[in-house]
C-alpha cells in the first residue's frame, strides 16, 4: 500500500527545463501579458465611458475584455515568477484556487462567446424585434447565466481535486495548476473526477461551441434565402469572427492533446 502523506506545496516544472530560453520566455510571456492587459483595459474603459457604446453588443464585449484580463492573470503572473526564480513551488491552497479560477474564467468565456453569437444572430436575422429580444434585463440575465453556470462547473472540479490523496511526486508537470497533471500525482481513485472532467467541462464548452456554430449558420446562410436582402457587412465580419473561433478551438483541442502525451514540458 502506498503511503499517504499530506502535501503543502506543489512543485511546478515550467515551460521548459533549459535555463538559457528561460529569459527568452520571460521577456515573450511578458509582452503578451501587457498587450492584453493594455488592449482589453482600453476596450473596457470605453465601453463603460462612451455612451453611444451602451448597447447589447458592447454589452457583452466589455464583460469579454474583463474575463480576458481575469484569466490571463490567473496563469502569467504566476508564469513569470518562475521565469525567474529557482523556487517554483505553490502552495496546495494556491493550486486549488489557480485551479478553480481557471475553470471558472475558462467556462464563462466559452459560455460568454455562445451568448454573443446569439446575440449578432438576433441582430442580423431579426432586426426589428433586436430591442426586445435583447433588452437591458435580457443582456444581464444572459450574462449572469453564464458567470453563474460557470460557478457550478468551477466548483466541482476543484472540490473533488482537493479531496484527493496525493502520495506521489510532488512534481507537476505543467506550468500552472490544471485537473489533468494533479490527478496524475493522485494515490487515490480518479476515476470519477476522469468521469467529472469528461461530462461537465466537456457538456460546458462543446455545447457553448455548438451553440456558436448554430448562431453563425444561421447569420450566414439565412440572408441567402431572403429576396433582396444583402448579406451586409455584420455577417461578413462575423464570418471571420467564425473562422477565427474554428481555429481558436481547433488550438485548444491540440494543445490539450499534446499536454496529456507530455509534449508541454520541454525537457
Amino acid at each position: 500500500m502506498e503511503n499517504v502523506t499530506t502535501v503543502n506545496e506543489f512543485l511546478l516544472l515550467g515551460l521548459t527545463s533549459v535555463q538559457q530560453l528561460q529569459p527568452f520566455f520571460f521577456v515573450i510571456f511578458l509582452i503578451i501579458y501587457l498587450i492584453n492587459l493594455v488592449g482589453n483595459g482600453a476596450i473596457l474603459v470605453i465601453t463603460i465611458l462612451e455612451p453611444k457604446l451602451h448597447s447589447a453588443m458592447y454589452f457583452f464585449l466589455g464583460n469579454l475584455s474583463c474575463l480576458d484580463i481575469c484569466y490571463s492573470s490567473v496563469t502569467l503572473p504566476k508564469v513569470l515568477i518562475n521565469l525567474l526564480s529557482a523556487h517554483r513551488t505553490i502552495s496546495f491552497l494556491g493550486c486549488i484556487t489557480q485551479l478553480y479560477f481557471f475553470h471558472f474564467l475558462g467556462s464563462t468565456e466559452a459560455v460568454l462567446l455562445a451568448v454573443m453569437a446569439f446575440d449578432r444572430f438576433a441582430a442580423i436575422c431579426n432586426p426589428l424585434r433586436y430591442p426586445v429580444i435583447m433588452s437591458p434585463k435580457v443582456c444581464i440575465l444572459l450574462a449572469a447565466v453564464a458567470w453563474i453556470t460557470s460557478i457550478f462547473n468551477a466548483l466541482v472540479h476543484s472540490v473533488m481535486t482537493a479531496r484527493l490523496n496525493f502520495c506521489r511526486s510532488q512534481e507537476l508537470n505543467h506550468f500552472f495548476c490544471d485537473v489533468k497533471p494533479l490527478l496524475e500525482l493522485a494515490c487515490s481513485n480518479t476515476l470519477l473526477n476522469q468521469w467529472l472532467l469528461f461530462v461537465v467541462t466537456g457538456s460546458v464548452s462543446m455545447g457553448a461551441f455548438f451553440l456558436t456554430l448554430l448562431s453563425f449558420f444561421y447569420i450566414i446562410f439565412s440572408p441567402l434565402y431572403r429576396l433582396g436582402v444583402p448579406m451586409g457587412r455584420d455577417a461578413e465580419v462575423l464570418i471571420l469572427l467564425f473562422i477565427y473561433e474554428k481555429v481558436e478551438f481547433g488550438g485548444q483541442v491540440i494543445s490539450r492533446r499534446f499536454m496529456e502525451k507530455g509534449i508541454g514540458y520541454f525537457p
